[in-house]
């Protein structure tokens, strides 16, 4: 069988423990038999991070830029422990808010929906997918302790030196203060991503903010979205037949709660936060979401939405067996895949996506499946597969 050819390279940037040994098997058992693989590759794992000075991540981050799709393994952002465990010149930030940074993309999150395994919301029949702005707010906040009565206020200085002054609050005792922030640019990035994705994926796109109390943080949001709608994505989500709806945060939980799916929800940074675990959680399995970063710029990166798999990787280490899913890494690469094959017009590489997808998805509804799985599915007589098993699993079906 003549194996499918890239015109373009993906960007691959490998990654960390269990995840990296995944990484490893299906690129052997799943593409490599079938594509003649062609990417510009990068080594994110920790220890090449740190004999690198983590310059690996930022020339990942530009050859993105320069081809466009990029496939990413899952990472470690180091603590405490992780600076003795791998003998570290300083604790390195997180590779993926670094990408995040350099392209000004927004993370959307999408659970992979398989028969036996269903929401524990039961109106929803269809994924939902979560796109957060993942700057500012609460986690760029400024924090004081306030040890006493005082005046605390809130004061912009100009280039010019005029000043803006709004009390905050009068304290009359000890008491809390946070200061937050988001910039117009950062917001209009958002948006674009988001209204740009919901295109790619024909999906309808909410978007929830508290502009009722926050009537001017808040409602900039608001009002960013809907003048970049009406000016540059009105006429084109018309032409789609999908729609663009704002409504407040605690209406669209409300919503969403006896909504059937099949949307994208977009939050502000904690909002998405708090929302994507909830729905990673009512679908069962942070290992069956996939995550792409979408750019205003047209760059888009996928990887897993789960971590390296730490307590597994020990197992591994030892020469004992296990049983970690990889369905969320197939993912990552076959939405890369396609995504490269659409900007090629390479309809080959394009339907190897969705026949991998398939297969992925007919193995474990057939059947087979890891542990994690097979202790959460509604299906009977399930074959429980190690980590290897499962691939070469998907591999045959394939």
């Amino acid at each position: 069988m003549s194996k499918i050819e890239m015109t373009t390279p993906l960007v691959e940037m490998d990654g960390d423990e269990m995840t990296r040994i995944l990484w490893k098997m299906i690129k052997d058992d799943l593409l490599s038999p079938f594509i003649n693989l062609k990417t510009e590759y990068y080594d994110l794992g920790l220890e090449h991070r740190n004999a690198t000075d983590d310059q690996v991540t930022f020339d990942a981050a530009e050859a993105t830029k320069k081809y466009g799709v990029a496939v990413k393994c899952a990472t470690i952002t180091p603590n405490a422990a992780r600076m003795d465990e791998y003998d570290l010149k300083e604790m390195w930030k997180s590779p993926n808010g670094t990408i995040r940074a350099i392209l000004d993309g927004t993370v959307f999150r999408t659970p992979i929906t398989v028969k036996g395994i269903e929401p524990t919301v039961r109106t929803w029949k269809k994924p939902i997918t979560i796109a957060r702005h993942a700057y500012g707010d609460v986690y760029k906040g400024v924090e004081i302790k306030v040890p006493g009565a005082g005046k605390a206020e809130l004061v912009y200085t100009a280039e010019d030196g005029t000043q803006i002054k709004e009390l905050i609050h009068d304290f009359d005792g000890a008491g809390i203060l946070q200061g937050m922030h988001n910039t117009e640019g950062s917001i209009r990035s958002f948006a674009k991503s988001c209204f740009t994705y919901a295109l790619d994926t024909k999906q309808d796109l909410w978007f929830a903010t508290k502009d009722t109390i926050s009537k001017k943080y808040d409602h900039t949001f608001k009002d960013i979205f809907q003048e970049i709608y009406d000016a540059e994505y009105k006429e084109k989500f018309e032409t789609a037949g999908i729609e663009y709806f704002y409504t407040l945060i605690d209406d669209a939980v409300a919503r969403v709660m006896k909504s059937e799916g099949g949307y994208i929800w977009a939050c502000k940074n904690y909002d998405g936060d708090v929302m994507s675990d909830m729905v990673s959680s009512a679908f069962r399995s942070l290992a069956m979401m996939t995550s792409v970063l979408v750019s205003p710029d047209g760059y888009y990166e996928y990887e897993a939405a789960h971590g390296t798999v730490q307590r597994h990787y020990y197992k591994h280490l030892k020469g004992e067996e296990t049983s970690t899913n990889s369905v969320a890494t197939i993912f990552a690469w076959t939405g890369a895949l396609r995504k490269r094959g659409e900007l090629d017009s390479n309809e080959e590489l394009v339907k190897f996506a969705d026949r991998l997808e398939r297969a992925t998805i007919d193995t474990i509804e057939e059947g087979t499946m890891t542990k994690d799985l097979a202790l959460i599915t509604t299906l009977k007589n399930v074959k429980v597969a190690n980590s290897g098993e499962f691939i070469k699993a998907i591999a045959e079906k394939l």
